[in-house]
């Protein structure tokens, strides 16, 4: 024996059993610090997606900032009052409109005067009033003493002579250069406002006293297409308001405002000339308050009031809780600058900027409901300001005639929490809701971009598909690992196993093409299903319990599986078949419509109960291998020390086998519940991708995930919809690393807590 011994351990020292145990020793080593290397790699690629996420996503947190460019005197001095200012996209050419009809054109960084014009007034004739088309003010109008209009149109023309960018000031006149009197009375328009489109022109004037005039004019096309002729339509509107300080008319051309300085407002539907309805009458004030300022908002459905308390509000049309539209305060924004002299709205953006009589400018945005930017611009009152097309710059007037230039950067300013996360209302909204509609064909759209809709749709989703894929997977695994023969499970395991493989974009596109219309068609049958199925393998069960035992012995331990899968089949098969009758009986023949117009649950075809059942279907795999691995991990010894105690195998499993595998179970369905909450293709083909914030089974939902596939090819690169869709790639990695680190928490607490056993 000792001679052995000795033996084996010369043969332990020899040579070349040390050269093999050192290679294996440094095979170890070297797997050791691959395995290394590749979980810090894995952690480090895990925070290079992070923080490009957030490289992409910060500049939304970036503030408004403005920064005076220069400053300035026009090189010929005008020697009229200022009308109002226009400038060019680009920043680079101005025109400035005078009460004696001359417009200059004037470089916006010198202030170079580069062209003169002189609008058409007749001799003896003076201009008494002025106003835009709205908000771009691109087509302008002047009101003169004799009570006749002109209407012209600035225009900044680019050509490239030599291979240069060039742009140069014209003057046009749409409706030609002659004088359009409104009416016969030909007394000095005091107040003046038209609208212009394709289909027509609408003007309206107050020459004072209790009458407005109206005058519609529409190009007529004759019988042969030959020749075009400008046809008039006159009205009058009795208007009981007295003195008219703002008047306003909407760019559809049906909603005519006049208003007075103490907030009073009427409202005339003036689309048809015939039959002119209103006053509708609205106090936009409070006792005390003087109204300073009236303008319309981009989109022309909001009204900007401006008061004598540095507080602007917004009001559009929505209805009571009596259904009756009418026009409501919705929200406002206050600051201490004193009185609201000029509000200037930005061309595409439902943002604006209000300058205060201590000369304080204010920047706000109405959909985020926040304010962006208070800049002080000047000691004292500033008596003009326009904003450029782009919402870059501004331009200010102050005394003598001084111009000022801010160049403006606010990229984002639709982005607040309030925007992203609670409850806006949205402009032709009857009250406030979470509304994700990113885009429009209109350029005035007020972008909807809330992400709860798209949260809460994640989180849907997932958790139908839970509730499909947990009680079968993990009731599965369980029997598979603890009950079924071995033989039988080194069938079922790898077969379910495979399922996994099984691309998503397959399963979502048999959800939406087979499985959907399946389900509408026999919608009974599922919720017979939902009864018959249970009930029938009890049933089952209670029958091969009640047969003899030598009966139940032809079918060896572990193999009854075999046994409730035809019964399973036939009974998915009887309440599929039993669909049709049961819909006529109970529900009238058409589930849907007796859903619909019966209980007013609204039906969708791509509904929670499709995407239910194919997530799960997806789920399932990855829920049922690792819980089965746990519960087969069990050690032996625990059970057999159970057993032998006297415990069944009922209450081995449940107290032993189950308690034992617990953190590997939860582990398992939190990795489920990751995976649900990150699927993409099949949520993006089996639903509506309606983001509605509606927890019905028959309603479909727009995940985050789904929603990053649909709109990012789509969306402007560095736009505020390109980086909201980052954020919600970001909220969706938010998601995952809460719920994996609180799955880790807790798996470690049941590892600790049952280690013992």
């Amino acid at each position: 024996m000792n001679l052995e011994t000795k033996k084996v351990l010369l043969a332990v020292d020899d040579p070349a059993m040390v050269r093999l145990r050192d290679r294996r020793m440094f095979k170890d080593g070297l797997v050791r610090r691959m395995m290394g290397v590749g979980g810090v790699g894995v952690v480090v690629a895990i925070m290079l997606i992070f923080f490009y996420l957030l490289y992409e996503v910060y500049p939304l947190l970036d503030s408004a900032e403005m920064e005076r460019s220069s400053e300035y005197s026009l090189s010929i001095a005008p020697t009229d009052k200022t009308l109002d200012y226009l400038l060019d996209e680009q920043v680079e050419l101005a025109f400035r409109y005078g009460d004696s009809g001359e417009i200059l054109a004037f470089s916006l960084e010198t202030g170079a005067v580069e062209s003169r014009f002189n609008l058409p007034i007749p001799e003896g004739v003076s201009i008494s009033s002025y106003t835009n088309s709205g908000v771009e003010g691109a087509l302008a109008a002047v009101g003169l003493s004799d009570g006749s209009v002109i209407i012209f149109q600035p225009e900044f023309k680019v050509s490239f002579p030599n291979d240069v960018r060039k742009i140069t000031a014209a003057l046009s006149y749409p409706l030609g250069e002659a004088p359009i009197f409104i009416s016969d009375n030909h007394a000095e328009l005091k107040k003046l406002a038209f609208q212009s489109n394709e289909d027509g022109t609408t003007l309206v004037g107050w020459q004072g006293g209790e009458v407005l005039s109206l005058l519609r004019l529409e190009i007529e096309e004759s019988m042969m297409d030959d020749e075009l002729t400008l046809e008039r339509y006159e009205a009058v509107v009795d208007q009981t308001l007295g003195n008219i300080d703002y008047l306003l008319l909407d760019e559809q051309q049906r909603n005519l405002y006049i208003a007075n300085k103490k907030g009073v407002l009427h409202e005339y539907a003036v689309s048809d000339l015939d039959e002119i309805e209103g006053p509708d009458k609205t106090q936009l004030t409070v006792e005390g308050e003087q109204l300073t300022s009236l303008k319309f908002l981009t989109g022309y459905l909001s009204l900007l009031a401006g008061n004598d308390n540095g507080e602007v509000s917004q009001w559009f049309h929505a209805r009571d809780e009596q259904g009756v539209s009418k026009l409501r305060r919705i929200r406002s924004f206050a600051s201490e600058n004193g009185e609201v002299t000029v509000i200037a709205v930005e061309h595409f953006r439902k943002g604006f900027v209000a300058l205060g009589k201590k000369g304080e400018l204010g920047l706000y945005h109405t959909t985020a409901q926040q304010e962006l930017l208070i800049e002080k611009v000047a000691e004292g009152p500033l008596y003009h300001m326009v904003i450029a097309p782009r919402a870059n710059a501004l331009l200010l007037e102050g005394v003598n005639g001084k111009l000022q230039l801010w160049h403006v950067e606010n990229e984002h300013p639709e982005v607040s929490w309030h925007s992203l996360w609670e409850e806006v209302w949205y402009e032709s909204y009857d009250k406030p809701e979470h509304l994700w509609q990113s885009s429009s064909s209109s350029d005035d759209f007020e972008p909807k971009f809330s992400l709860t809709p798209l949260a809460f749709g994640t989180l849907k989703a997932a958790f139908y598909a839970m509730l499909v894929a947990v009680p079968i997977a993990i009731l599965g695994a369980i029997y598979t690992a603890y009950f079924m023969a071995p033989r039988l499970r080194q069938v079922v395991k790898p077969t379910i196993e495979i399922m996994e493989a099984l691309p998503t974009v397959i399963l979502g596109f048999l959800a939406g093409l087979w499985l959907a219309p399946a389900l509408e068609d026999n919608l009974a049958g599922v919720f017979s299903l939902l009864i018959i199925l249970p009930v029938g393998i009890l049933f089952f069960s209670w029958f091969w319990q009640r047969l003899p035992r030598k009966v139940q012995d032809l079918v060896a331990e572990g193999w009854q599986p075999l046994l409730i899968f035809p019964v399973v089949m036939f009974l998915g098969w009887l309440s599929f078949a039993l669909s049709q009758p049961v819909e006529a009986v109970f529900f009238g023949g058409d589930i849907r419509n007796w859903l619909t117009n019966d209980m007013g649950i609204p039906f969708d075809q791509r509904n929670s109960i499709v995407v239910g059942v194919a997530m799960g279907f997806a789920v399932i795999p990855t829920i049922f291998s690792m819980t089965e691995d746990a519960v087969f991990s069990v050690p032996k010894h625990l059970t057999f020390g159970s057993l032998a105690l006297g415990a069944t195998p009922w209450q081995t499993m449940t107290k032993v086998v189950i308690l034992t595998a617990s953190p590997g179970i939860f582990s398992a369905v939190m990795i489920g519940f990751g995976r649900a909450v990150g699927e993409t293709m099949i949520v993006l083909m089996a639903t509506g991708n309606t983001p509605i914030m509606d927890f019905s089974i028959f309603q479909g939902m727009r995940t985050l995930a789904a929603n990053i596939a649909v709109e990012m090819p789509e969306a402007e690169v560095a736009s505020t919809h390109f980086r909201i869709l980052f954020l919600a790639a970001l909220v969706l990695f938010g998601f995952t690393f809460i719920f994996n680190t609180a799955a880790e928490v807790i798996r470690q607490r049941l590892r600790d807590k049952y280690s013992s056993l």
